[in-house]
């Protein structure tokens, strides 16, 4: 008798825990499956997405291999308009503007820079403004490159640094500021970047000034 009312009791309790849990229960374990599922399929979302912007992109590399403007301008879009969340449509765009640059489109080319730079991958941002920079020292706003080299944040970009200090080595060099340029270069160095012309650049810098030596000759 002992075991059957502790059964009865049991049951009892668990009885009432269901009448008072059992509701929640059955819409948390619902929730559960929900948000697993919705997460598999937003995995599986971006993945396809991931996959269609990469075939788009290998397009638009074969198409500007291919010298076909028109179908490279047309699929840089589409990458971008359809698949903005991507990588892909960052590095379209960068090809874009490298095209864009080549056929004499400055103007385009810096806008299409500009929008990449303002964009939330950092990495890809640096990229942007090193070329941004390199199209500007090329049409001569020599101020405006130091300015946007000025702006840019040293804690997202200090594998890029050896970049920017060779760049206003050569913004100083282009506004005939050699001793500024010098140490740009040298810091450039000192920080580990290398690159090919950046001895070169140093090398074909002119010297300081050397002190004038008076002349110590007899009768002079």
């Amino acid at each position: 008798m002992e075991i059957y009312e502790t059964e009865e009791q049991q049951l009892e309790a668990v009885k009432r825990w269901w009448k008072e849990n059992g509701q929640s229960t059955i819409i948390g374990l619902i929730l559960g499956i929900a948000i697993i599922l919705g997460f598999n399929y937003w995995k599986e979302q971006k993945r396809a997405q991931a996959e269609q912007a990469s075939a788009f992109y290998s397009e638009l590399v074969q198409s500007i291999e291919t010298e076909k403007i028109d179908s490279a301008d047309k699929l840089a879009e589409k990458i971008k308009d359809q698949y903005p969340k991507t990588e892909y449509a960052s590095y379209s765009q960068l090809l874009l503007a490298k095209l864009k640059a080549q056929q004499g489109d400055l103007v385009s080319a810096k806008s299409i820079l500009q929008n990449v730079a303002a964009g939330s991958n950092k990495e890809l941002s640096n990229i942007a403004k090193i070329r941004l920079v390199r199209l500007m020292l090329a049409t001569g706003e020599y101020e405006k490159g130091l300015e946007l080299v000025n702006s840019v944040d040293p804690a997202t970009s200090a594998s890029f640094s050896g970049n920017y200090d060779e760049l206003v080595g050569d913004l100083y060099v282009a506004l005939d500021r050699v001793d500024q340029a010098r140490s740009s270069y040298q810091k450039a160095i000192e920080s580990g970047y290398r690159s090919p012309l950046l001895q070169i650049k140093i090398d074909d810098l002119t010297a300081p000034e050397k002190a004038v030596v008076p002349n110590t000759e007899p009768g002079k």
